[in-house]
This record gives structure tokens, C-alpha cells and sequence, in this order.
């Protein structure tokens, strides 16, 4: 898939996001805003593959939301957040025969991250539960990383580590060639709302990246390199003003 046709998809997500606001239902207005923070498990779906882990990492920052129509039960409401969260992946090392080596090796990222989401939810608006979901385009910024590697390294013949498909490339790139990155995510969860504007929410999500972090060109070493996140959050909001 090309960049152009990547970011086509991004933006039919986006302008589906405005359609839901523009439905014929009963108005809302209403702006909530907060913290959320919880946990990030990741891996990078590498080409050639990587066996890998999940890589474990905080993630945390400010939450935004309109709610902006009921349409029949449906609560209809724009959902925006800037997150700072460690992705990266740690590495289950292998030699070339598949035999499992003492040798160890993560790389943690750091990214902030800008996720645009549409949430429909169902069941109270206040002084009860409600059931949602989201789902949306979400971009991320890298701004800085570090590596831990064990002291053993299990060398080949040639001098080089000993690893499945000769893959041994990605110790020396510190840096992604690609800081800006994108995709697409979605994910269930559920709401307690109290009568006085208090709102706190749980849910898990799923992203799944689009852009590689690394250069993909023909004489480049991996064909694809992209954030794959399951991640945990718990939300707290308060409702600025409510018409």
C-alpha cells in the first residue's frame, strides 16, 4: 500500500468522524477534558521477521472530549488525546538453527502520540455505565530511544550474531530513518459517569501502524518495520461546560 493510499484512508476515517457530528439527532454539547494514562504492549512487525516479545511501556498524558449528538441510543462524541508512551520491542534470540541463546536484546522508544477518535457509546449519560467504542487515525513523533543488550553476544563464523535468516542488521540502527508515524485504532470500553460531571472510563485498544520506522527501499534492510500496540488505559475526565 503507498503513502498516498495510507493517508487516503486516514483521512476517510477523519471526515467519517465529522459526518457522525452532522446526523439528525437530539443536539448535545458538552466538553469534557482530563488524564489517562496505563500500560503499552508492543512489537514492530518486521520484514524479514523478528521473533520477539511484547515490549511493556507506560503511557500517559491529556484527554479531550465532545460529545455532540444522541441519535436514537447511540451518544455520539469526538475524542482527542496527546500521550507521551514507550513502544520499542524486545527481542526472543534465536541462532540459525532455531535454538533458543542466552543472549538478550530491547530497544525502548519513546513517542508522543496524537490519537483522533470517533466514540460511540450506549447506556448513561450521568449517574450510571455506558458501554463505547472507539476508533479513529492516531499519529506519533519519535523523540528519543535507548538499547540494553546482554553482555553474552553469540558471534557466527563470519563475526557477525548468530541469528535465524541472517538478520542481525537492527543492532546497529540506533535511530529510525522515520520519525513521524500513523496508523489506525480502535477499541472497546467502559464509562462511569456521575450527576455532577465526573467521568471515569477504562478501555483497551489495538493500533495498527501503518508507516515503518525504518527506510523500506529496495536496497534497504527491512521491507516493512511498523508499530503493532495492545495497550490498557483508565481515563478521568470532568466536563468543562454541558449544554
Amino acid at each position: 500500500m503507498t503513502h498516498i493510499r495510507r493517508f487516503a484512508i486516514l483521512a476517510l476515517m477523519f471526515f467519517t468522524m465529522l459526518a457522525v457530528k452532522g446526523q439528525v439527532g437530539e443536539s448535545r454539547s458538552r466538553l469534557g477534558v482530563g488524564v489517562n494514562g496505563g500500560m503499552a504492549f508492543n512489537t514492530i512487525s518486521f520484514d524479514p521477521t523478528i521473533k520477539q516479545f511484547q515490549h511493556k511501556g507506560l503511557s500517559f498524558g491529556l484527554s479531550m472530549r465532545y460529545t455532540c449528538e444522541k441519535y436514537f441510543t447511540t451518544i455520539c462524541a469526538l475524542q482527542a488525546e496527546i500521550n507521551y508512551t514507550q513502544l520499542g520491542w524486545k527481542e526472543e534470540i534465536l541462532d540459525a538453527y532455531g535454538a533458543e541463546l542466552e543472549d538478550t536484546y530491547q530497544r525502548d522508544m519513546n513517542y508522543i502520540q496524537l490519537p483522533l477518535l470517533c466514540r460511540l457509546g450506549w447506556g448513561k449519560e450521568s449517574g450510571g455505565l455506558q458501554f463505547f467504542i472507539l476508533l479513529g487515525p492516531q499519529f506519533g513523533y519519535y523523540i528519543s530511544s535507548s538499547a540494553k543488550q546482554s553482555d553474552i553476544w553469540t558471534l557466527n563464523s563470519e563475526g557477525h550474531p548468530n541469528r535465524p535468516n541472517n538478520v542481525y542488521q537492527q543492532y546497529d540502527m540506533k535511530d529510525p530513518d522515520n520519525k513521524f508515524e500513523y496508523g489506525l485504532t480502535g477499541g472497546l470500553g467502559l464509562e462511569f459517569s456521575t450527576k455532577h460531571g465526573q467521568h471515569i472510563m477504562v478501555d483497551g485498544r489495538y493500533y495498527y501502524g501503518l508507516s515503518d520506522i525504518f527506510d523500506n527501499g529496495k536496497k534497504d534492510v527491512f521491507a516493512r518495520s511498523a508499530h503493532m500496540t495492545i495497550s490498557a488505559r483508565l481515563t478521568y475526565l470532568f466536563d468543562l461546560f454541558n449544554k
